[in-house]
């Protein structure tokens, strides 16, 4: 057991939870379709934090096109690039369970505004440098592997 907290300490990530339950986020994550990696943006209103250690998750939901869309996403993965704070909101809840519920302006959390709102942002965007550093060595990779692949010739059949 003592080994296996030991690997999970080691992939923790201190600058990765850097939002709260009621802030709307928009999450880079890398997606692998065959032999090609993208980075897609998710962006919606955080409704829940669960777990613990590094199985801790937290859900997003987002209305598209009329149709509320939900997804988990691990906080220690290392799919998920960065998270980026949009608005800060106020909530006095752990879950937001009863947005998916809510319709229109009914579905909207306030937003937290004044001196402890600013604090908030400017700290999330400080955390979010760490992770812009990693997202741009990523793309680094992802052209030095399409560069290395144009330069390699095809053989004939």
């Amino acid at each position: 057991m003592d080994l296996i907290r030991t690997i999970e300490e080691q992939q923790k990530n201190d600058h990765a939870l850097n939002y709260k339950v009621g802030d709307t986020v928009k999450v880079h994550f890398e997606i692998i379709e065959g032999k090609t990696k993208r980075i897609q943006i998710f962006e919606g209103l955080v409704i829940a934090i669960k777990g613990s250690g590094v199985r801790k998750t937290f859900t997003v939901r987002k209305d598209s096109y009329g149709v509320g869309v939900e997804r988990v996403f691990p906080v220690y993965s290392p799919r998920v690039i960065k998270v980026e704070v949009v608005r800060v909101g106020k909530v006095r809840r752990s879950k937001l369970y009863y947005i998916r519920d809510k319709i229109g302006k009914g579905a909207k959390v306030k937003e937290l505004v004044g001196q402890k709102a600013v604090a908030y942002l400017k700290w999330s965007r400080d955390l979010a440098k760490v992770a812009d550093a990693a997202e741009a060595a990523i793309n680094a990779e992802e052209k030095a592997e399409n560069a290395a692949a144009a330069a390699k010739p095809k053989a004939k059949k």
